[in-house]
């Protein structure tokens, strides 16, 4: 099966009103985050460099909070989500209808969440999702984007190319799935809600939501297994 390169859920092409906005929005987003993000980081590593400086934390102890924060804390808002959508079908419907509203339901503040669009995987269509103009990201539920979010070869290609780029992400598809490709924008954000592992019956909502990864909700890994 070819690989299908759909952007904002189109499988046949990009959509021209579409391109249009988003390429206004994300301009002016740009470069106002930039400069923030510069800003951001400068003041992070002086105060990061004063601590380790001062003994109160060392450089691997940043680092290894630093990966606990964007693998596992972060990440766990969303996977509630997820855990809740396994568990209630009713809550899944209400997420596919309205996730923005939906997502209230397992303590998301509605003042902090940009409009939020939740895609599900199933048998024989698996969704993925990029930013291809920047690095719109849904933060709120999914802590801080990884930094091959960002990268420009995964923003480009994995429209592109998206069977190869998920192969080699380590993400190995067969040829009869089908793939869809949702860019994001500064207005919508995407939660891809993975399909529940198999030999997971016997496990509750809490357990499941610690087998959600960050990546399953992404769409370049699978969630995992007991």
């Amino acid at each position: 099966m070819s690989e299908q390169t759909p952007s904002h859920g189109h499988e046949d092409g990009h959509d021209h009103d579409h391109d249009h906005d988003h390429d206004r929005d994300h301009g002016h987003e740009a470069l106002h985050g930039d400069a923030l993000a510069r800003g951001q980081a400068i003041r992070a590593e002086a105060l990061e460099q004063i601590l380790i400086d001062k003994g109160i934390l060392t450089a691997t102890e940043v680092d290894n909070y630093i990966e606990t924060w964007n693998t596992r804390i972060g990440p766990m808002v969303g996977a509630r989500v997820v855990a809740r959508a396994w568990v209630d079908d009713d809550f899944k419907a209400r997420l596919q209808a309205d996730a923005t509203g939906a997502v209230t339901e397992v303590g998301v503040n509605p003042g902090r969440l940009e409009r939020l669009e939740v895609v599900v995987n199933e048998p024989g269509v698996h969704h993925v999702v990029c930013c291809t103009l920047c690095s719109c990201y849904p933060w709120t539920i999914l802590g801080l984007p990884p930094n091959w979010y960002k990268s420009p070869e995964y923003r480009s290609r994995i429209v592109r190319e998206p069977r190869t780029v998920l192969a080699e992400m380590g993400l190995e598809l067969d040829d009869d799935v089908r793939i869809q490709v949702w860019d994001s924008s500064a207005e919508v954000r995407y939660l891809v809600v993975p399909e529940r592992p198999a030999g997971t019956e016997h496990l509750d909502e809490d357990a499941l939501a610690q087998l959600v990864t960050r990546d399953s909700m992404i769409g370049v890994g699978r969630p995992a297994t007991p």
